[in-house]
């Protein structure tokens, strides 16, 4: 484990203990990963009331039900990475038999079909969920009850067939595409469709007037697994948070994650504190935006979520429907964490030398009327406006060929940056993103 103070680890602890109690939750498991590894983790009151006093742990499972759309949409993501399909490629082309057309894949991934919640047949009500074949007949019965890109809507239906594409594309079933894609490169040994048999919290549901729990039914699914069919522990979360943290090429590039985690809507119009990406939640509060997702089967309420700047993660598992916001209860405890007991701060250390084609591009240049200071880190190109905030990354630069460059990250990403030099080989202007830079604040025309 990656250590956190004495001090930190008890408020974490009073954090979960408070919750379970003012939330009347037979048990609760908190976690906190960072630095690419589970870090702390407690679990209060009991994982099955047959067994009261006993509390669950990290190595406790629980049903994790929507967790499971991110397995489904880094597979989907991975299948586009192989030129299997395209986010702008629709349904009919890999399900000919859907009555459904022109909805996206992307749209698909980031709830913005209009497509209806459920499976048709009100499979919570009945308790029974379809096959393969009955979901996709099911599918063409479905309705589409929004336009497309107009709103947030929520469908377990729409990943289920994600799902369906997974296994037609991979010629295997949804588990065992992530079981190869995903679960076995990373060593998530405990995440399974269903309880694997091993330490497992018991579901409840608490009556809301009264405080003995009422035994919550554990459910096959049916095809609707890749919407939500898995259960997992914390230990095996906190290696999926570090993944989206620091994602492994094996399972998906890096670059791909972040386009994951790129904003597709807003779920949350009134305050923008929820939006979503592709395949993941991104839930916003105060200053920062953490990653991830929360689940909700009977009896099983869960949620985790990663802060990506710093690679911290938080999760909660608890068993009972009736349970506290758990995305507030990962976040907590990963604010806790990032605000009482912090990484340290990676000390700076000494480049080795300046390229000689950048010697004379170092130093303030105007563009706009407004200063931008060029600088080298480490032999790379970089550029940060004069007095952006700390926490605004510079943008970085890679060269294309002399004296052009392309920006990689920060502002304008994926803009070139030109050299223009004069008889002596000194720089006299740069052309970033089009616009010009001077070594003077000029205004627009001026140059002319």
């Amino acid at each position: 484990m990656t250590e956190i103070s004495a001090q930190t680890s008890s408020a974490l602890s009073r954090i979960l203990a408070e919750r379970q109690t003012k939330g009347r939750v037979p048990g609760i498991v908190g976690a906190v990963a960072r630095a690419g590894a589970l870090a702390w983790s407690d679990g209060v009151g009991s994982a099955d009331l047959a067994a009261p006093g006993v509390a669950p742990t990290a190595d406790t499972q629980y049903l994790i039900a929507s967790h499971s759309k991110t397995f489904t949409a880094v597979a989907i993501m991975a299948l586009r990475d192989e030129g299997k399909l395209s986010l702008d490629d629709t349904i009919e082309q890999f399900i000919p038999e859907s009555k459904h057309e022109g909805i996206t894949i992307r749209q698909m991934l980031s709830h913005i079909s209009g497509m209806q919640r459920e499976p048709v047949g009100d499979v919570w009500d009945q308790m029974t969920f379809p096959d393969r074949g009955e979901l996709v007949t099911g599918w063409n019965g479905a309705e589409r009850i929004g336009k497309p890109h107009h709103r947030f809507h929520y469908s377990n239906l729409v990943y289920s067939m994600l799902g369906e594409i997974v296994a037609r594309l991979d010629g295997r079933s949804w588990y065992e595409s992530i079981q190869a894609r995903i679960l076995q490169p990373l060593e998530l040994t405990r995440t399974t469709v269903g309880m694997d048999g091993g330490p497992a919290a018991k579901g409840y549901y608490v009556p809301p007037f009264s405080d003995v729990p009422v035994d919550e039914p554990l459910i096959d699914i049916g095809a609707m697994d890749a919407c939500g069919g898995l259960a997992s522990t914390a230990n095996d979360l906190a290696k999926w948070m570090m993944f989206i943290a620091d994602p492994v090429a094996e399972v998906l590039s890096k670059d791909t994650v972040e386009e994951m985690c790129q904003p597709q809507i807003m779920a949350d119009v009134d305050r923008w504190q929820l939006g979503i990406g592709l395949g993941f939640m991104l839930f916003r509060r105060g200053e920062r935006v953490f990653v991830g997702h929360t689940g909700g089967m009977p009896g099983h309420i869960t949620g985790s979520f990663v802060h990506r700047p710093s690679g911290t993660a938080g999760i909660t598992l608890m068993n009972t429907t009736s349970a506290p916001d758990p995305a507030a209860i990962a976040t907590d405890l990963l604010i806790k964490v990032l605000e009482d007991d912090p990484e340290p701060p990676t000390l700076w250390t000494p480049g080795t030398e300046i390229p000689a084609d950048l010697a004379g591009v170092l130093g303030t240049w105007f563009s706009e009327g407004s200063p931008f200071v060029f600088s080298v880190k480490n032999g790379t190109l970089q550029a940060t406006a004069q007095g952006a905030p700390d926490w605004k990354p510079p943008a970085v630069f890679e060269k294309v060929s002399d004296d052009v460059y392309r920006t990689v990250s920060g502002r304008e990403t994926g803009e070139l940056l030109r050299i223009t030099r004069d008889a002596t080989n000194t720089p006299t202007t740069l052309h970033w993103a089009t616009y010009l830079c001077t070594r003077a604040p000029l205004a627009f025309g001026e140059w002319l």
